[in-house]
């Protein structure tokens, strides 16, 4: 099932789950009481404890909508955290000339308000760095974990969706070089794992201005979803609509003033959004030559799908 936050022409924030290509059925009613400054999807995680496959008996007699009529929100606009994994994959190690990968570093944390939705605009800050994308499978938590074993760490993932992890490169701190306002686009939609399937089996491509850069096997990723979810439960409590995102593949590269990035994920969906250099000044710091060292150049990746296909 894929589940969608949306807001209504007169500004009103819901959730819904999309049950044909054009149609949302609204399911704000199974949330028992609305919550001040809480998301619908957060109080739904809640309230189902993260269990999002509902049968249509249970969703019969609720309210169509018409998908076109509502415009697409933020998926989990006020996450209480953001947990991202850190060189995830060997291609992109290899291609940053890193030394270490997730095995020593861990996860690190992005600000929740660097979220923005489907649609919307990666707003560039300063005039004098480099801006990168990076195209990732993420997936939101269901139901309140700590300590949980990597043998049932699924058991509290709620769903998988797109994530682009939009990154400043240089010598400043992970955190703050991907926590600007804007840099963590998420969505469209929270597919259930039913509908997912075997991770191991899916493909991520990232397009920026229609040119392939990323194209990738989540098989290769270095810790998997289970492993990531249940060390990030050791070293801090889980709560419903948090976002672990998994890290990014061989492919990263730079995104300027006007152009549309978009990342797909089979059996997930595709997330778009715009980039804008308006209002960017100079930075004010001054790591711009410290840190890893991304590709000087974008080599476009062949797709591994023939046109003929």
């Amino acid at each position: 099932m894929k589940i969608l936050s949306y807001r209504t022409a007169t500004g009103h924030d819901s959730v819904g789950a999309l049950v044909s290509d054009d149609t949302l059925v609204d399911l704000s009613s199974l949330i028992p009481a609305p919550a001040s400054g809480v998301s619908p999807i957060r109080l739904l995680l809640q309230a189902t404890e993260g269990r999002l496959q509902f049968q249509d008996t249970e969703l019969a007699g609720r309210e169509r909508i018409a998908l076109d009529t509502v415009t697409v929100a933020p998926l989990v606009a006020d996450p209480t955290k953001i947990i991202a994994a850190p060189v995830n994959y060997r291609d992109h190690q290899a291609e940053m000339m890193e030394d270490y990968h997730i095995d020593a570093l861990g996860v690190f944390l992005k600000a929740p308000s660097s979220v923005i939705g489907h649609g919307e605009t990666i707003r560039l800050p300063y005039t004098d760095r480099r801006f990168d994308q990076e195209g990732e499978l993420a997936l939101v938590i269901g139901r309140t974990t700590e300590n949980v074993s990597i043998d049932n760490a699924l058991a509290a993932v709620a769903g998988y969706t797109c994530l682009l992890d939009i990154t400043m490169r240089g010598g400043e701190d992970r955190s703050t070089r991907k926590s600007f306002d804007t840099f963590t686009p998420v969505g469209p939609y929270l597919v259930t794992p039913d509908e997912v399937g075997p991770l191991a089996s899916l493909q991520l491509r990232t397009h920026v201005n229609g040119t392939l850069r990323q194209d990738a096997d989540i098989a290769d990723l270095i810790w998997g979803v289970p492993e990531l979810v249940s060390y990030a439960s050791s070293v801090m409590t889980l709560h419903p609509g948090d976002i672990i995102t998994t890290g990014t593949p061989a492919g990263i590269g730079q995104i300027h003033d006007g152009d549309t990035v978009s990342v797909e994920i089979d059996r997930i969906g595709a997330l778009t959004v715009t980039v804008s250099a308006a209002g960017a000044v100079a930075c004010p710091t001054k790591g711009a030559v410290r840190g890893p060292k991304p590709p000087a150049e974008i080599t476009p990746v062949r797709s591994r799908v023939s046109p003929e296909s």
